[in-house]
């Protein structure tokens, strides 16, 4: 009896998550640790979908791009998180599809001292025009602080080049000293630029 009780969780929970993703037109979802062999998979299903959609060359080569940043993202500066299991290059990353926008929405753990500084960097980006982000981009390969994990804010730079739109973030709690980092880029289907 016991078993087919939780047959019948696990049943309800597949079917609730596979329309939750119908709904969301989600395409693509991961949870777990983010390796090299794992960007390249998933760049390589996106590849082969959006090419049998026929979406232009251009559209494919950002959507591609980003995809290889957020996921650098998380590999690098997903934090370990004392007291959890190991949580180091552990992210979360899905990819969604409307009829105007892809989203790339990558998420991982970080420390609450270092949001202060990763709203700045956000912040002043998404205010920054087109000429804007490539004269920080140029100042930060010069002159930009390496943080601890070897970062210089340059891979949200290249995200916010590539999609043209400013990065969508969140902060979520979890404890007092972590909270759980989601990024949000959408890219334009329609930009041919």
């Amino acid at each position: 009896m016991e078993k087919k009780l939780m047959n019948e969780i696990f049943h309800d929970y597949v079917f609730d998550f596979y329309r939750k993703m119908q709904i969301n037109q989600i395409h693509l979802i991961y949870e777990g640790e983010v390796t090299h062999q794992i960007t390249k998979a998933f760049t390589a299903l996106t590849e082969d979908n959006m090419a049998k959609e026929s979406e232009p060359n251009n559209l494919q080569m950002k959507v591609f791009h980003i995809i290889v940043e957020s996921l650098q993202n998380i590999s690098k500066h997903a934090q370990n998180i004392e007291g959890l299991d190991d949580t180091k290059g552990i992210g979360t990353f899905l990819i969604a599809k409307s009829t105007t926008d892809y989203f790339i929405i990558a998420g991982n753990l970080v420390h609450n001292e270092d949001i202060r500084s990763m709203v700045e960097l956000i912040d002043t980006i998404n205010i920054l025009d087109k000429d804007g982000l490539k004269r920080l981009h140029k100042e930060q390969m010069k002159l930009g602080k390496i943080s601890e994990r070897g970062g210089a804010g340059l891979g949200f730079i290249d995200i916010a080049r590539k999609s043209g739109k400013a990065l969508g973030y969140e902060f979520k709690p979890i404890t007092h000293n972590v909270s759980f980092f989601i990024l949000t880029t959408q890219i334009p289907r329609n930009n041919n630029e």
